[in-house]
């Protein structure tokens, strides 16, 4: 993990990495990581459930370690694997303080790893779970907007708890949309891509008080660090190139990002 490139740059401000997939270390690779995120600034990291086998190491993962939080859900890929005793551990972990949302969940029309029913019915009852526990969602959407768009419309209750479309990829008008649903919009390592003008276009069209900052931890490294493991150590690196393209202060970005992820996960759950 050394850095064989341009060094991560330093500052002077602390930064919440909201999207992350910490299970994938091990656990001395793990302490390697959360010891040099410390080093960047990285004060809380909230680690994302995505599968029924891995809803209990997110819980796990909360409990052994202070400045990880998490969340629980069942991603689009594994949607087939939501049933009720799936639904009742969601419940039963979401009793958790250090639990904070309910994700990732969502469409996934590229892959298509699940039949398109399925994945808009489990989504749909994940949803409604988030309304019924009064915790935001974490979402995920991949060449499924028309399906995401209208699924989200039919849900104006989840203003209350409110959310965020992660890694977000789709078009300026789903943006638009979701940004006038009360969203958030999450942006990691692709925004540094150099053919990623179309998520560029949308971070400067995003106001700065919707804006979350992410890794995808551990994928989707950011240049200049392509081709490795992504970590939440990284993430200096997509809040330089989003204060670029916003063509803002990087000190005022960071402010308002962290100011954003307490707002959505952190105050909301105390709420």
């Amino acid at each position: 993990m050394g850095n064989k490139h341009r060094p991560i740059p330093l500052f002077n401000q602390a930064i919440i990495e909201t999207h992350c997939h910490l299970d994938h270390f091990d656990k001395q690779e793990l302490e390697t990581v959360l010891e040099e995120s410390a080093k960047v600034g990285i004060e809380k990291m909230l680690t994302i459930a995505v599968s029924r086998d891995n809803l209990d190491k997110v819980a796990s993962l909360v409990e052994q370690y202070d400045n990880i939080w998490g969340t629980q859900g069942i991603h689009p890929h594994d949607a087939e694997q939501y049933d009720e005793n799936t639904k009742a551990l969601i419940q039963q972990n979401c009793q958790h303080e250090k639990i904070l949302a309910v994700g990732e969940i969502g469409l996934d029309y590229y892959y298509d790893h699940a039949d398109r029913a399925t994945q808009r019915r489990v989504f749909e009852q994940q949803l409604q779970l988030s309304i019924d526990l009064q915790l935001p969602v974490v979402i995920h959407t991949r060449e499924a907007e028309e399906d995401t768009r209208d699924i989200l419309a039919n849900f104006t209750q989840l203003q209350r708890a409110g959310g965020v479309l992660h890694s977000f990829t789709s078009s300026l008008a789903l943006a638009e949309f979701c940004l006038s649903q009360g969203f958030y919009l999450g942006f990691n390592g692709i925004v540094t891509f150099n053919k990623a003008d179309n998520v560029r276009e949308v971070v400067a069209a995003t106001p700065v008080d919707r804006i979350l900052l992410e890794t995808d931890t551990p994928y989707l490294t950011p240049a200049p660090y392509r081709g490795r493991k992504n970590a939440p150590f990284y993430l200096p690196f997509i809040a330089e190139k989003i204060a670029e393209v916003k063509d803002m202060d990087i000190q005022d970005l960071l402010t308002s990002a962290y100011h954003n992820a307490d707002q959505l996960f952190f105050q909301a759950h105390k709420g």
